[in-house]
């Protein structure tokens, strides 16, 4: 592991100026960081320790929703957020074990790399690790890579199951950075890879994620998070739906269905919510969601069978929620 020097502000604004060094990088629970930087994928040569700033509280607002900071534990469940936002909790039980959910943060969630083997493989080409090197995972193996928002410069997914969740909850991501606050709502904080794929991120240079914030929305309570790995142990998804329901009088009038392990980011599917917006929740609702979240997929040889997995973890995912 290369020598770095460590950091350890003791205020939001005493980060921010430690994080406008080029080569810095934060780390707080590290159970990511570690790994890239013992195995030569990352480098840096400044740490910014932040797990001193008091960013891990849940505050409930006055208005309604809550705020979360960025280190609080990924073992969040409390009954007051299993309550109001089911799929959240879901969620961050299926990504790792107790003790790993101790450790890891949200906003250290949010920002892990991909599991792509080439990225973390330092003698394979990888646009993300080096731009302009290329994506062996094009002429490779690509069958856990993305069938959704993909381009000739990366096919990597993006691992995060509490992101999926969030997606599903019109969540807002908080950041501070050398330009003041920012709110960056969910949708816009990953990136699709285009051309520039080591740029996953909306965060702008020696900017900090000090919060989440879910908003009171009515479809948050009756939400489902279901994961699809290859095995029963924990892992990565191959597929994950997070779904979320506002039903009046047996109508769906507000639906949100959120994929996991499909995308470079959390993708969010939206011709399925159409699909079943203004429907009942039967048979016929939930086929026609799950056919539509389908809709663009452009599978690789190798990962063809995620097209049909989507279909039935969506059908699944929604039948379970209209059971609960």
């Amino acid at each position: 592991m290369r020598t770095f020097h460590l950091d350890r502000p003791e205020s939001i604004p005493a980060a921010v100026r430690a994080l406008r060094d080029p080569d810095a990088q934060v780390i707080a629970g590290g159970t990511d960081l570690i790994t890239l930087m013992r195995d030569g994928v990352r480098t840096p040569s400044r740490l910014v320790d932040v797990s001193g700033l008091g960013l891990d509280r849940v505050d409930w607002l006055p208005g309604g929703g809550v705020r979360i900071g960025a280190l609080h534990p990924n073992s969040a469940d409390d009954p007051r957020l299993r309550a109001e936002y089911p799929v959240l909790v879901e969620a961050l039980r299926s990504g790792a074990s107790p003790q790993i959910r101790n450790m890891a943060s949200f906003g250290g969630n949010l920002l892990q790399q991909t599991r792509c083997t080439y990225y973390r493989l330092p003698e394979f080409p990888c646009n993300r690790r080096n731009p302009g090197s290329g994506c062996a995972s094009i002429d490779g193996d690509s069958s856990k890579q993305a069938i959704f928002g993909t381009s000739g410069s990366c096919v990597a997914v993006h691992p995060s199951d509490l992101a999926v969740a969030l997606q599903a909850l019109d969540a807002v991501v908080l950041v501070a950075g050398p330009d003041g606050d920012r709110r960056i709502p969910i949708d816009e904080f990953h990136r699709l890879p285009g051309d520039t794929p080591h740029r996953d991120s909306a965060l702008r240079p020696g900017e900090l994620v000090v919060a989440v914030e879910l908003p009171a929305v009515p479809f948050a309570r009756r939400s489902h998070y279901l994961k699809f790995r290859d095995r029963a142990s924990f892992a990565f998804a191959l597929v994950s739906a997070a779904v979320a329901v506002d039903q009046r009088d047996g109508v769906v009038r507000t639906a949100r269905i959120a994929l996991g392990g499909v995308a470079p980011k959390p993708w969010r599917a939206t011709h399925a919510e159409q699909a079943l917006t203004g429907r009942r929740l039967d048979s016929a609702g939930i086929d026609a969601a799950a056919e539509a979240a389908v809709l663009g997929a452009a599978p690789r040889p190798d990962n063809h069978y995620k097209v049909q997995l989507v279909r039935r973890v969506v059908r699944r995912a929604l039948n379970e929620l209209g059971e609960s």
